[in-house]
């Protein structure tokens, strides 16, 4: 399932990505670093859902309390809550 994020405290806008089985897939960020945020998406892919959550939640940009890779894990457990 396709899910739309609209992140908070980020230079990014929008992230999209999907679940499938458990697994995360297809993941773009629109604004932000575009290097970084392909970069995490690409390493991202294919991995379980819970795993992404464990790696990336919690990291901050700069003085930030969050960070693109920080709000990738809130849609995460978001979408999983819901579903």
């Amino acid at each position: 399932m396709k899910y739309t994020y609209y992140p908070k405290g980020t230079c990014s806008q929008v992230i999209e990505f999907e679940i499938i089985d458990g697994l995360i897939h297809n993941v773009q960020f629109y604004g932000g670093c575009d290097g970084n945020t392909q970069g995490v998406g690409r390493l991202v892919e294919g991995m379980k859902a819970e795993e992404v959550i464990a790696r990336l939640e919690g990291i901050h940009c700069g003085f930030k309390p969050t960070s693109c890779p920080d709000q990738l894990a809130k849609a995460i457990r978001q979408a999983l809550e819901n579903d």
